[in-house]
């Protein structure tokens, strides 16, 4: 299946890895770094929040820049890890589109559930078709969920590509 889920990325198909699908992206090499345990060594189920750090790639088209949203994590190998040439490289090349915050946007360690290098809550690679993270966008994608937050990344990934957009195409 991960040939074929390659091909399909390489042809600039959206990949989406929530979770899991994020771990198996990185074990895959389709994105760069690791999973490890979380820092607490416990299996972590909650609301957090992660602020929008990539407005420019199809899943966050509809959101602002800074924009924070409230959306589940359920794992206990949620925290990212990658060494600090490739934590730069993604800086330098606008992938790292969540990180882990508080409700104003601040970082901090306190925000930070799972003790991910640099509050990293989700990636992209360079061409920003292949999404992962950590955050459970489905579980908050209606307000009687607790918030429909998620349902943002859903929209904006339908609305890219109803504007035919270099983003959504």
């Amino acid at each position: 299946i991960m040939k074929s889920i390659e091909k399909f990325a390489k042809k600039g198909g959206l990949v989406i890895g929530i979770c899991n699908g994020f771990q198996v992206l990185l074990e895959a090499g389709l994105l760069p770094g690791a999973m490890l345990r979380n820092k607490t060594l416990n299996f972590i189920c909650k609301f957090v929040n992660i602020r929008v750090e990539n407005n420019s790639v199809p899943y966050t088209y509809l959101c602002q820049q800074g924009q924070v949203l409230s959306i589940p994590i359920a794992h206990i190998e949620g925290n990212y890890y990658a060494d600090d040439k490739t934590i730069k490289s993604l800086e330098e090349n606008n992938q790292i589109v969540f990180r882990y915050c508080d409700e104003r946007g601040e970082l901090s360690e306190d925000s930070n559930p799972n003790g991910s290098k640099g509050s990293i809550a989700g990636i992209c690679n360079q061409e920003g078709n292949i999404l992962g993270m950590m955050p459970h966008p489905e579980r908050a994608s209606e307000s009687i969920l607790g918030s429909d937050d998620g349902r943002l990344i859903f929209e904006s990934v339908i609305r890219a590509r109803e504007q035919g957009s270099k983003q959504g195409e």
